[in-house]
């Protein structure tokens, strides 16, 4: 199992659209592309309040280009985000890491 870490910085003012977009639908298309949603995350304290941070698994490397390949073209997913973006862009950065279990991990 391959996990990826991934921190979206926002815009000023646009972490709820970022919320509401990945709520109400970038989760359930990463599922129908087998990216499988492991958790979701904000910063409580600290200077990061604008990120949301999220992890997401897959079976391998392979499996994760085509996942992503098929993610980027898939027709609902890019009106989502250009409907999602009618008030600016919502994403200024993306943080990205790919995370291999160790042999003592809970998470495999």
């Amino acid at each position: 199992m391959i996990y990826e870490t991934r921190i979206y910085e926002t815009h000023p003012g646009r972490l709820p659209a970022l919320h509401a977009r990945f709520r109400d639908h970038t989760m359930k298309i990463f599922e129908r592309h087998g990216i499988k949603n492991i958790g979701y995350w904000t910063s409580e304290v600290g200077e990061y309040s604008d990120r949301l941070t999220y992890i997401v698994a897959f079976d391998d490397s392979g499996a994760r280009e085509k996942a992503w390949e098929s993610f980027r073209n898939d027709p609902e997913w890019n009106k989502v985000r250009e409907d999602s973006e009618k008030d600016g862009l919502i994403v200024k950065r993306v943080f990205n890491n790919l995370l291999s279990p160790t042999d003592y991990s809970p998470l495999q």
